[in-house]
């Protein structure tokens, strides 16, 4: 089973640094015209967040910034070729987590583990898995969550409003097919960076 090993240190969690980027992510928001929203749910301190819609190369910077606005610590998973040098260490302390896609292992039960073993991890999956068009969502997110008995929290960019941020928890039952129609009519109403890049019914 392959060892996923998120909480190293990252700017979330780095003294002095991470005060000041939250200030910087407040006043570039704000002067961009964006607004944040979501409060996490006291006494939950571990989840899956979905990252939605990924269309766009801008997703991660505005993420980032959102969530120390927001001021939650957040890991994420990308394709391991984002991490190659000379940027791989930049991009684990941005909170990256490198996945390997060509080989064949048990990625969403590792996950599951390491949310389980955890005190407190918010992992953000984005479910297209690319920022191109695709014609159906990855499920991985939410094996991840309910392996770990952990809920989903519906996070978004939303670049029409000019809004990020998330909305609920999402507590999956196991049936998939049900639980995916009630998340996707969430997203419906959100606007990618690149919106032709994202269709929520699909």
């Amino acid at each position: 089973m392959p060892s996923v090993r998120p909480l190293h240190r990252t700017m979330f969690t780095t003294p002095v640094v991470s005060s000041l980027l939250r200030g910087i992510a407040v006043l570039f928001l704000r002067l961009k015209g964006w607004k944040t929203r979501g409060t996490m749910p006291p006494g939950v301190k571990k989840c899956v967040m979905i990252a939605a819609p990924h269309t766009s190369n801008w997703d991660l910077p505005y993420t980032l910034m959102v969530a120390l606005a927001l001021r939650i610590n957040i890991y994420w998973m990308g394709k391991d070729t984002i991490f190659s040098p000379p940027f791989g260490g930049l991009m684990k302390w941005l909170g990256g987590i490198p996945v390997d896609r060509s080989k064949s292992n048990d990625l969403v039960a590792a996950s599951a583990q390491q949310l389980r073993d955890a005190d407190s991890l918010i992992l953000i999956v984005p479910p297209e898995g690319t920022r191109a068009k695709v014609t159906y969502w990855k499920t991985g997110f939410y094996w991840i969550a309910h392996g770990a008995g952990v809920p989903i929290m519906l996070g978004y960019l939303d670049f029409a409003k000019k809004e990020g941020g998330f909305d609920r928890m999402f507590w999956p039952t196991g049936d998939i097919d049900k639980d995916m129609v009630e998340i996707k009519q969430f997203y419906a109403g959100v606007t990618g960076c690149k919106p032709q890049n994202f269709n929520a019914a699909e």
